[in-house]
């Protein structure tokens, strides 16, 4: 029997992190749970998961998305955002 305190208990603070195309190729994952904890004194931005990732490429040269919103690489990140990595796409 699962205890009304240990019900209460909020889930960990996560973010999901999505990766399209050649980058989830690279990385060999689609999606993950990401913790939404930052180091003290650190805002958790797509440039500092883009870091933790250590994947090849530059962030510079990748879409970010928050919550399927375009969004800029050092905007601030919430428990339960949505942030996405795309590739460059080209077409005609």
């Amino acid at each position: 029997m699962v205890s009304v305190e240990a019900m209460q208990q909020p889930a960990p603070a996560c973010i999901r992190v999505r990766l399209f195309a050649g980058l989830r190729e690279q990385a060999g994952w689609a999606e993950q749970e990401w913790s939404a904890t930052s180091p003290v004194g650190q805002i958790l931005t797509p440039a500092v998961v883009w870091s933790d990732l250590r994947l090849p490429g530059d962030l510079a040269h990748l879409r970010v998305a928050i919550n399927q919103q375009f969004a800029n690489p050092d905007t601030a990140l919430n428990p339960g955002d949505e942030l996405a990595f795309l590739p460059p796409i080209s077409g005609g």
